[in-house]
């Protein structure tokens, strides 16, 4: 362990109590403290959450880890509420950070922004003048048009004017060409952030940062006798939900009645789209063959996922926290060919089916679950292969690994 070196990380969202970012902050936080001291810097909302389960959990690698917490006067952030407002007041947390850093009189080697990020929104710790690691850096592409056309034209506009927003970045930001020329090392988690952002080979390492702890933990993988497709996320134009109900639909009504009764649909989330999936499930008297589930206490979760035979994922963003999960519970994975969970699955744990017309998409999810419900040799076979897929990318112990090759070259 290399401990005379100490990290300064910034790391917006971490909550070990929560999924997504702030599983994947504190999850971070906790492995660069594996190999090196770490002081970590996250907001002050975020302190009793990590207090009482460093209480409740107790481990020794916590010795290397000294937690700050810091934001910006009241005035400052009044205006935000839960996630609206959520990139602009991290864009000024971020500014704010560097003068909070140089008053504490802080010892440390390397600066690293963690989380929260994406390939648009700049950094400033490159002005503390110390060798510098920038991400995991996200980028999601753009939803093809053809994937919004059962949404609202808002949706649409939104999206694009989004993508008109990060184009002004990319094109003009002074502040983020300083942070990709001032950082030493830039772990890019998907194929566009080193292409959008023009980075030089010697500067990135391409490698997914979505991970999961192992909640499996048995040495074989059941197979079940009914066929449950599950999908988890909130319900938002950007996961896909619609394809995932209507390439079920399809899958199913392929199948004799016999068949039928052994298949189900499970829908973990809730959002903005709940009502219109809903109302396509009735249209469809699909009612008793797909089941929404509100959001569920993450045990909860991690025995939906063991029921499970198969998880349907059509997401369209960069990322995507919950493929782990079901990789780890030896789930083929079936999704989208793009720059997210397409860059996670290949053919030996899953399906990834091309981004084409939507009919076609629809029908390409539905052919890869009728060959996962009728083989039931390559459904067991894509089972395997999704556990050593797990193990061998996507543990966060393999990120703790490879952290420490950063910091060894930075």
């Amino acid at each position: 362990m290399n401990t005379k070196q100490t990290i300064l990380a910034t790391c917006y969202a971490v909550n070990p109590y929560k999924g997504s970012e702030d599983a994947m902050g504190w999850n971070f936080v906790y492995q660069i403290a594996r190999f090196r001291k770490v002081i970590a810097v996250t907001r002050e909302n975020n302190r009793p959450h990590i207090e009482r389960y460093m209480d409740k959990n107790p481990d020794k690698v916590y010795g290397n880890i000294q937690f700050l917490y810091f934001d910006l006067p009241y005035w400052m952030r009044f205006w935000k509420k839960g996630s609206r407002g959520a990139m602009l007041y991290y864009y000024l947390w971020q500014k704010g950070i560097i003068s909070f850093i140089k008053k504490q009189n802080l010892n440390f080697d390397i600066v690293h922004n963690v989380n929260f990020h994406n390939d648009w929104t700049p950094s400033f710790l490159w002005k503390l003048k110390k060798p510098m690691v920038w991400g995991p850096v996200g980028h999601h592409p753009l939803i093809p048009k053809q994937y919004l056309k059962d949404y609202s034209k808002k949706y649409l506009i939104k999206d694009r004017l989004t993508w008109l927003v990060k184009n002004l970045f990319w094109k003009f930001s002074s502040s983020l060409k300083k942070t990709v020329q001032h950082s030493n090392h830039i772990w890019c988690m998907n194929s566009g952030v080193p292409e959008k952002l023009n980075i030089d080979k010697s500067k990135y390492s391409l490698y997914p940062s979505v991970a999961s702890e192992d909640f499996y933990q048995k040495d074989e993988i059941l197979q079940k006798s009914d066929f449950i497709v599950l999908s988890v996320g909130r319900f938002v134009p950007l996961k896909g939900f619609d394809l995932t109900i209507k390439s079920f639909i399809t899958f199913v009504n392929q199948l004799c009645e016999k068949d039928k009764t052994l298949c189900k649909l499970v829908l973990v989330g809730t959002g903005e789209q709940r009502v219109s999936y809903e109302n396509l499930i009735k249209e469809s008297k699909m009612e008793k063959l797909i089941e929404i589930i509100e959001w569920i206490d993450r045990k909860d979760l991690m025995k939906m996922y063991e029921k499970s035979s198969v998880f349907l994922f059509p997401s369209h963003e960069g990322a995507g926290m919950v493929v782990p999960e079901a990789l780890s519970f030896g789930l083929p994975v079936v999704c989208l060919e793009n720059e997210g969970p397409g860059e996670f699955i290949n053919h030996t744990c899953g399906f990834t089916i091309p981004q084409q017309e939507y009919d076609e998409t629809v029908k390409g999810l539905s052919d890869a679950l009728i060959r996962l419900f009728l083989e039931k040799n390559l459904q067991k076979e894509m089972s395997t292969g999704a556990r050593q897929r797990f193990t061998e990318r996507f543990s966060w112990e393999k990120r703790g690994e490879h952290l420490n090759e950063i910091y060894n070259r930075v």
